[in-house]
């Protein structure tokens, strides 16, 4: 069976994560993995003077697979036309929740075998990103040139495709100019 459908996954609740004050009810037997193999990907050292993102227009939960699928997309578009040392591309989301699934029995003589929503808490399926309104999911700094600005927006309106809910692409100048030479970027 494919992956269940985003409504089947409300953010009526906090955050689904290993801490709590009560030990008893943090447990988390078994968290799956994140898919997300890099956060920060090009030129890591130089500071870029525009900055490409793309928005959440409403509160969304983005699956970890979902971020990957985007990143590999945006990262391969952006390293084939701008090349490695041509950009920035930061994720700024870090898929924290835990998403559970109370898992059904299908075929023949399903139903003598399963409780239904008799203990229905669900075990650890995967990871989802909270990302409320307004926030950033991804950014791609790059030089303030024609080109590299339609490059950019031609990829992060690829991998907007790859992610869910409503979302927008702005552009702006980079006050801080990303902040990339004082920072330490080893993960």
């Amino acid at each position: 069976m494919g992956l269940r459908p985003s409504r089947c996954y409300k953010w009526d609740s906090p955050a689904y994560t290993r801490t709590s004050k009560n030990p008893q009810d943090s447990f988390i037997t078994g968290i799956p993995g994140s898919k997300i193999i890099h956060y920060d990907m090009g030129n890591l050292k130089e500071d870029f003077e525009i900055e490409t993102s793309i928005i959440a227009r409403e509160r969304i939960q983005v699956r970890h697979n979902a971020l990957e699928a985007t990143r590999t997309a945006v990262n391969r578009k952006l390293e084939k036309t701008l090349g490695r040392m041509g950009y920035h591309f930061k994720i700024k989301v870090y898929p924290h929740h835990v998403m559970r699934e109370n898992v059904m029995a299908t075929g023949a003589g399903a139903d003598r075998v399963q409780s239904g929503m008799r203990g229905s808490f669900g075990k650890p399926v995967g990871r989802a990103a909270r990302v409320d309104k307004g926030q950033a999911i991804l950014s791609v700094y790059t030089r303030k040139e024609e080109r590299d600005l339609r490059i950019v927006k031609e990829a992060l309106k690829m991998g907007v495709k790859k992610l869910p809910g409503s979302l927008g692409i702005i552009v702006k100048e980079n006050e801080a100019q990303c902040g990339c030479k004082n920072q330490d970027h080893s993960r």
